[in-house]
């Protein structure tokens, strides 16, 4: 059973245009062809990709932040509560008032005091600023080598000028070395992507980000099986070179430095529109739907790699609307606006300023080390200036 399913997974009519077969993607007299077998080798450069991270993120970026003045901000604790925990992490982090006072009645606390606890949770699972800068320095670096790398590769190949031509003695076009590092390289490193999914900082367009590695991946996999290279290759470059800006520009609103970071939003943004919304449908989709089919008949693999290159343009439109709701906020306010796919933390309540973190000589002070919203007070404190808790113990001061 399995042999059968083998050898249906790579009929030669799935992978190439009708006439051609895997025979003659063969290596001989010295000219080497891409094979699948090839892209197990993206597993271990996946694993490689990931130790590098946590090196650089650690050695380079972090000292980097505290360089640029990134400091995180302290929070307070949620103090251990089961039931509140429980209900956090099986049902809702953010409940409703009808919940909230049935939790509240089941802990003997004030509806207000549960609330609290929750805002003070749900800022606990909150990426820090650190973090954040640190994941997006490493982007920055790994878009940067790619864009630079891959552009020198391209830069005398005539399909980069002209996308048609990447059909040119299709599919009797050798492997380059060096293509064959990048497609590996980038393969590992949105594998190296999902495998760090759950550690990486959660936004809200987690399901897009998530259905865009897994089209790049089987982009990336079903073009080298099939030899389109070239064209794959010029997918490659148009998204790694906005992804560059848009990495940068984070980097610096998270180091507060406004002038540079909105400089470089502005950039970003037409940078992304140009290549995702013009560049990549005129140029890319044009060539794969239309030019493809003046020399060849429709084939199954026309279809899936048209329909995964379909799937990609869907998700620029969607990221170009945020993108848009950001320049307009931008215009409004004359500087750039968190990125709306975070999470921002949020604000203690008036009444919990007083026992917002406080520090001394650099250190936190024991009472806001933890949460006492919910230790009873004693009943005759109110009034009469008495700090003692019902339990006889006296609020540090």
């Amino acid at each position: 059973m399995l042999t059968s399913l083998y050898e249906w997974f790579w009929k030669d009519e799935y992978w190439f245009p009708p006439g051609y077969s895997w025979a003659d993607t063969e290596d001989s007299d010295g000219v080497t062809y891409p094979h699948p077998r090839d892209l197990l080798a993206s597993i271990p450069i996946a694993l490689v990709l990931m130790v590098i991270r946590f090196g650089f993120e650690r050695v380079i970026a972090m000292p980097l932040s505290r360089a640029l003045g990134i400091r995180d901000r302290l929070r307070v604790k949620a103090a251990p509560n089961p039931i509140l925990e429980s209900f956090f992490r099986t049902h809702d982090k953010d409940p409703k008032e009808a919940q909230l006072s049935h939790l509240a009645s089941q802990c003997g606390l004030s509806v207000r005091q549960a609330q609290r606890w929750f805002r003070r949770r749900r800022n606990q699972e909150r990426p820090l600023l650190s973090k954040k800068f640190c994941e997006s320095c490493w982007r920055f670096l790994f878009y940067f080598s790619s864009f630079s790398g891959g552009f020198l590769v391209l830069y005398n190949e005539t399909w980069l000028w002209e996308p048609k031509t990447c059909w040119d003695r299709y599919p009797f076009q050798p492997l380059q070395p060096a293509m064959y590092w990048w497609y590996l390289l980038e393969l590992g490193f949105y594998l190296s992507l999902l495998l760090t999914l759950p550690f990486d900082v959660k936004r809200k367009d987690l399901k897009e980000q998530v259905i865009h590695h897994l089209v790049t991946i089987i982009l990336i996999g079903f073009s080298y099986s099939a030899n389109l290279l070239r064209i794959g290759t010029l997918v490659l470059l148009l998204h790694d070179i906005s992804d560059i800006f848009m990495e940068a520009c984070k980097m610096f609103n998270y180091a507060q430095r406004r002038l540079i970071c909105d400089t470089l939003f502005v950039i970003f943004a037409l940078v992304f529109i140009v290549s995702r919304l013009i560049l990549f449908p005129t140029k890319i989709l044009y060539t794969t739907y239309y030019d493809s089919m003046i020399k060849f008949q429709p084939f199954f693999g026309y279809y899936f790699f048209n329909t995964l290159l379909m799937v990609l343009q869907v998700l620029h439109v969607f990221w170009s609307g945020l993108i848009l709701r950001m320049v307009y906020k931008f215009v409004l306010a004359g500087r750039m606006q968190n990125d709306i796919r975070s999470d921002l933390e949020e604000q203690n309540t008036s009444d919990e300023h007083s026992e917002a973190p406080r520090q001394k000589n650099g250190r936190l002070q024991p009472s806001d080390k933890t949460d006492t919203c919910n230790l009873p007070r004693a009943r005759g404190a109110r009034g009469t200036g008495s700090s003692k808790l019902a339990n006889g113990h006296v609020l540090a001061t």
